[in-house]
């Protein structure tokens, strides 16, 4: 019965966007580390054309190298450089590349300065040499993994006192601690002290701290955007007032209009900035997010003498997200009473243009009125004129007649014609009048 139904449908349409669909949840899986394990992370800003350009890269990368090639169109790949591993991801504006180095421990070593983060992460980051830059750098991290034992209480003095987050992980089995502060060589540094994580574990749990820190980073780049348009929203929340003061006070078309001039060139000003700065308060808003679900994915406990890192973050970078927060609030609301004000302008303005169009419509009127009149005149003036020079014709003709017929009268004929020559012209006037009207 099966194999029937397979041959009478072979198979359904599927959406075109079906299989990237499918593939987004298997996207950037989780690696699995065995052992002590050393991870220098890089986050680049880049457009698309620089990212398509990074992506070329580490395709002539992996081929000089007879390393697999990324199959069209990936967003992360994965290179077997022995005894490293390079992790490259693609995102909507930056990539990363993820350098594994396996950590090598001094059988007995106890002393954490020479056992964690060596060697240095300026040596080890030569390899990164070998990738063009595909734009500025935004992220470095180095995180070491090693395990408690071989370390002990000294881990502490690695970081600054006053800047140690530090706390339990993944139910007690391990330690994440770091101080978020770029060493000398432009690293953020991440210790894990492994006390009985998995390898799926150990994998996730650095995952997760790497994005933590990528978009802690990512996150705050909101805020430079907000400490700058800061003065200028000032200035105009400041402006404001005194204007809507004057158009409280102000009469007058030109008054209206120099006002509204200036409402116009402010919401010109406050419309570019909040253009300039959409997309970063958006990302910053979608960046502190995720952020925030990675810090509970790691499933902090906190340990003596440190705050965890989520505490440490929320007191550190929460202010920063809500300026970021409170400058788009300040921008939208802003936005909306310049544009009631400038609404009320335009209303007022259009009533008193009204009211002058209504002066110039009653102006035209009384100038036809007038116009008419001075027609009517006219008119009357060339009737009167066009049968003087026809009467006078016709006496000048009655005249001659005269010679011929003794009998008749020239100047009793022309005053007997006058009435007839004078209804005639006037007849003919208003039929002409009435022609024109009614084309």
């Amino acid at each position: 019965m099966l194999d029937q139904l397979n041959a009478a449908n072979p198979g359904f349409k599927e959406h075109a966007l079906r299989a990237r669909v499918l593939a987004e949840v298997h996207a950037r899986p989780f690696e699995p580390m065995a052992g002590a394990k050393r991870i220098l992370h890089f986050a680049f800003m880049t457009d698309h054309d620089e990212a398509e350009k990074a992506q070329a890269a580490l395709e002539q990368f992996c081929l000089d190298r007879a390393a697999p090639l990324p199959l069209p169109g990936v967003k992360h790949h994965r290179v077997e450089l022995p005894p490293a591993v390079l992790r490259w991801e693609r995102h909507g504006e930056f990539v990363t590349y993820t350098w594994e180095f396996p950590q090598e421990i001094s059988a007995g070593a106890n002393d954490a300065e020479r056992i964690a983060f060596r060697p240095d992460a300026g040596e080890l980051s030569r390899v990164m040499r070998m990738l063009p830059q595909p734009g500025p750098l935004l992220v470095a991290v180095d995180l070491d993994i090693l395990p408690e034992a071989s370390v002990g209480e000294s881990w502490r003095h690695l970081f600054g006192p006053s800047e140690l987050a530090a706390s339990e992980v993944a139910d007690g089995a391990a330690i994440v601690a770091t101080d978020f502060h770029a060493d000398v060589f432009g690293f953020v540094r991440i210790l894990v002290l492994d006390r009985s994580l998995s390898e799926v574990e150990a994998g996730a749990l650095t995952q997760r701290l790497l994005e933590l820190e990528t978009y802690r980073t990512l996150a705050l780049l909101g805020l430079p955007i907000a400490q700058e348009l800061g003065p200028a929203i000032g200035r105009i929340e400041a402006e404001l007032p005194p204007l809507l003061s004057q158009m409280r006070d102000s009469e007058g078309l030109e008054a209206s209009r120099q006002l509204l001039h200036r409402l116009n060139a402010l919401a010109a000003e406050l419309e570019t900035g909040a253009a300039h700065s959409l997309y970063r308060f958006g990302a910053t808003r979608a960046y502190d997010e995720v952020m925030r679900v990675r810090l509970e994915a790691i499933g902090e406990r906190a340990l003596p003498d440190a705050p965890t890192l989520a505490a440490f973050l929320a007191r550190r970078l929460a202010p920063a997200i809500r300026t970021c927060a409170a400058l788009e609030a300040r921008q939208d609301n802003l936005s909306q009473k310049l544009v009631r004000a400038a609404q009320l302008l335009r209303t007022r303005v259009e009533v008193e243009l009204e009211s002058q169009n209504q002066d110039v419509l009653r102006s035209m009127n009384e100038r036809v009125r007038m116009q008419l009149r001075l027609q009517q005149t006219v008119e009357g003036l060339s009737v009167a004129a066009i049968t003087y020079y026809i009467a006078s014709i016709a006496h000048l003709i009655l005249e001659g007649v005269h010679k011929r017929a003794e009998w008749l009268d020239p100047t009793l004929a022309t005053a007997l014609a006058v009435p007839f020559i004078f209804a005639f012209v006037w007849w003919n006037v208003r039929r002409l009048r009435q022609r024109h009207h009614v084309d």
